[in-house]
């Protein structure tokens, strides 16, 4: 199993959240500072980390390192 952390960012056009692309980093620490520089600019950020087996592509649950803004209803629980 490997972990990765990674970066969503969101930006609202009109009534609607957009996705911007994915960001990965190499720590929960880096991911967590570049969600906190970028939130400012965007409607909602989250930074996340997963574990992934990547022998048998298997994905556990993501567990949440920072929100702020605006998020989709599944990114809040």
């Amino acid at each position: 199993m490997t972990t990765t952390f990674l970066i969503q960012s969101f930006q609202q056009r009109g009534r609607k959240l957009v996705s911007d692309p994915l960001q990965r980093a190499k720590s929960a620490e880096s991911a967590i500072a570049t969600a906190e520089r970028i939130a400012p600019s965007k409607a909602g950020v989250v930074a996340f980390s997963q574990e992934v087996d990547v022998e048998t592509d298997c994905y556990d649950e993501p567990q949440i390192l920072f929100r702020i803004g605006t998020l989709p209803e599944e990114l809040m629980d």
